[in-house]
């Protein structure tokens, strides 16, 4: 907890839709609630076009919610302005999937990294320069980075320096948005026990967006699956080894490929595509996929239902 009796994070029945054309509606996100306390690590999984980076967007203050309430310390973070907007922005930092966008290509990465420190005042130049080398060493970099451009680092150079510089202000609450996906496994490795390390020694929140169930399972404490905007469970990490029920989530853990795996066993992917988010099935938006779908998965959307301690799904055959 954050010292008081609120989580430091708390999404209530979230929506976020987008309108287009021909009053067209794209429903990215549906009625999404969640708690995150400091020290906890909580991983949001699908695929691609969940709703899970949209999600992501809002926690950070970069999009707001259609409707629905998600408050940061208690408080709703809707319509924050000036210093509180800022404020805001200083505590919950964001990792980004491409982190190019970050960079000035004119700005050296020395400066890149002092920036924070010297745009909120909480250092002199002099400190500002010392800690931006420190930064650097703590993601594995050297001080000849400092007056190096973006464009003559490789991507997982310039992801680190954007881990060090999102972990500079020591921000409660750290949002992750696939910041290794498109990086090689070995540097994935690296980066992620970077995070991890971090998470642990200074008793922060993540929150942490990815399409990889193989990845999450190594250090987030609780895994959330969404499916074209919609959460189909929710359950601590150790179900991954069994326990789940939503058959999308067993879905996405029989299509995992893991060194650690069994042999011999066989790689099962998803059968089907995935509906628009523009013309959603009725009932349960799994429905149309699902292998175990009936004719009352037609009906209406499932109610995410908690059927033990720390564990929810939104399935009627979980009712059972």
């Amino acid at each position: 907890m954050t010292g008081s009796d609120h989580p430091l994070l708390a999404l209530s029945d979230v929506h976020k839709h987008y309108y287009l054309p021909k009053k067209q509606v794209l429903r990215a996100v549906n009625g999404v609630s969640l708690e995150l306390s400091a020290g906890e690590c909580l991983a949001v999984v699908g695929e691609s076009g969940c709703g899970k980076s949209t999600l992501a967007r809002m926690v950070a203050g970069v999009e707001p919610a259609t409707t629905g309430e998600i408050l940061f310390e208690g408080r709703s973070v809707k319509g924050l302005k000036g210093e509180s907007l800022r404020e805001l922005r200083r505590k919950t930092q964001m990792i980004f999937q491409d982190p190019i966008s970050i960079f000035s290509p004119r700005m050296r990465i020395g400066e890149f990294l002092r920036e924070p420190y010297l745009n909120y005042r909480i250092a002199s130049k002099k400190e500002a320069a010392e800690k931006a080398l420190f930064l650097l060493e703590s993601v594995e970099l050297s001080g000849d980075f400092l007056s190096r451009y973006p464009h003559e680092l490789s991507g997982g150079e310039l992801q680190r320096v954007a881990i060090a510089r999102a972990l500079a202000l020591s921000p409660p609450l750290l949002i992750c948005d696939e910041p290794t996906s498109a990086l090689d496994v070995s540097i994935q490795e690296r980066i992620v026990g970077l995070l991890e390390a971090y998470l642990r020694r200074r008793d922060i929140a993540m929150l942490f967006i990815s399409h990889d169930l193989a990845l999450v399972s190594h250090f987030c404490d609780r895994i959330l699956v969404m499916y074209l905007g919609y959460v189909m469970e929710e359950f601590p990490r150790a179900m991954l080894n069994g326990g789940t029920r939503h058959p999308y989530t067993k879905g996405l853990i029989d299509s995992v490929f893991s060194v650690d795996m069994e042999q011999g066993k066989e790689i099962e992917g998803i059968s089907g595509e995935t509906p628009s988010a523009i013309d959603l099935p009725p009932g349960c938006p799994y429905g149309p996929r699902c292998p175990q779908a009936s004719a009352v998965c037609g009906q209406d959307v499932p109610v995410l239902k908690e059927v033990a301690p720390g564990h929810k799904v939104a399935c009627v055959l979980a009712d059972g």
